[in-house]
């Protein structure tokens, strides 16, 4: 997650525009092919930009079927923050096994700060396209059109594919990441912490997710509050979210 704060002067607005999506024929890809575009990402061969579109395109037509709150089994391999580190991804595969070999949940913040964000995050689309059951993706606070036109992953698409068109179709598929985790019914994963606005899991599955980060709220709290050395709620210094203690997670 990292310790920045949300640099208020640089963020812009949501627009309220609609989906850049538009609807595509010949938009499903077979197995074959999904799985040679995953060995071509895996080598960090770039994609054309229609090829991305129609990644992103299948991805969220997955990832709305999807609740707030994924139910897990294990075994499976916790991922924490990526931020772009193309290599060392690959790395975490080699150690702990490819996909569909391993089960895999992925805790947000793909992009920003490292220099393969795009990489990184189609590469785990596409695998999400192709194993939809045995990878899990979930929203970090750098999956947000306001931080990413910050922190590099903006920069990155219009420096790699001359156009923002990537970077908009990649933040679509970000507002519809599921926002947390539980696995075999004990383990309560998110990217962030928790919100004193949400007392159970219920409340944090009847969330509309589907939008860009809220500056505050429930959903802000869930991808930026940290836990700290305090008890009870503590104000972040990052300027969204909370802090929270020990003590929060046995009420």
């Amino acid at each position: 997650m990292g310790q920045q704060s949300i640099p208020t002067s640089k963020l812009v607005k949501k627009s309220g525009r609609a989906s850049t999506f538009q609807p595509c024929d010949n938009i499903g890809f077979s197995n074959a092919q999904r799985s040679r575009r995953i060995e071509q990402l895996k080598r960090c061969e770039p994609i054309s930009e229609e090829q991305v579109k129609r990644l992103c395109l299948k991805a969220r037509e997955i990832l709305i079927e999807e609740g707030n709150v994924q139910v897990i089994d294990s075994p499976v391999t916790i991922c924490g923050d990526i931020h772009g580190q193309f290599f060392d991804l690959i790395e975490l595969f080699k150690v702990g096994g490819f996909c569909p070999d391993t089960n895999y949940l992925f805790m947000g913040d793909f992009v920003d700060r490292g220099y393969y964000s795009v990489e990184t995050f189609l590469l785990l689309l596409a695998l999400k396209v192709r194993y939809p059951e045995r990878i899990t993706l979930i929203r970090g606070n750098h999956e947000s059109r306001q931080i990413t036109q910050v922190y590099g992953f903006y920069d990155e698409c219009q420096r790699k594919y001359g156009s923002s068109n990537v970077w908009r179709w990649c933040c679509e598929v970000f507002d519809y990441l599921a926002l947390g985790a539980v696995v075999d019914g004990r383990v309560f994963c998110v990217h962030g912490g928790l919100s004193p606005n949400l007392q159970t899991i219920d409340q944090i599955r009847s969330i509309d997710r589907k939008q860009e980060v809220p500056h505050d709220g429930p959903m802000c709290d869930l991808l930026w509050s940290d836990p700290d050395d305090i008890s009870g709620w503590g104000l972040s210094p990052r300027g969204a979210g909370f802090l929270f203690g020990a003590d929060i997670t046995k009420t």
